[in-house]
């Protein structure tokens, strides 16, 4: 898996290239973390990662407020201690 271990922030992950970056990056090792401001896709494409086998967790985030990207990278520094790749993919 050439993305093992690693830990990615994507943002508008819930649907679309977003969330077919979170799958394929989830299948190639990467603990996902979820950027998405639409809470059921969010939950949806972390939940897929899961039935993936994969690991992955959803932060309901606009990216255009920036106490919501503050709270999105604490959350995953809190859960991986790290974040080593950012997808940049919500339109605003």
């Amino acid at each position: 898996m050439r993305l093992n271990n690693r830990v990615a922030i994507i943002t508008g992950a819930g649907a679309g290239i977003g969330k077919a970056i979170a799958l394929r990056y989830a299948c190639e090792g990467a603990k996902v973390v979820v950027a998405e401001i639409n809470v059921e896709t969010g939950q949806a494409t972390a939940d897929e990662i899961h039935v993936l086998k994969g690991e992955g967790v959803f932060v309901r985030t606009d990216v255009a407020e920036e106490s919501d990207v503050r709270n999105l990278v604490e959350t995953a520094l809190r859960h991986y201690g790290r974040v080593d790749i950012l997808v940049n993919n919500a339109g605003v």
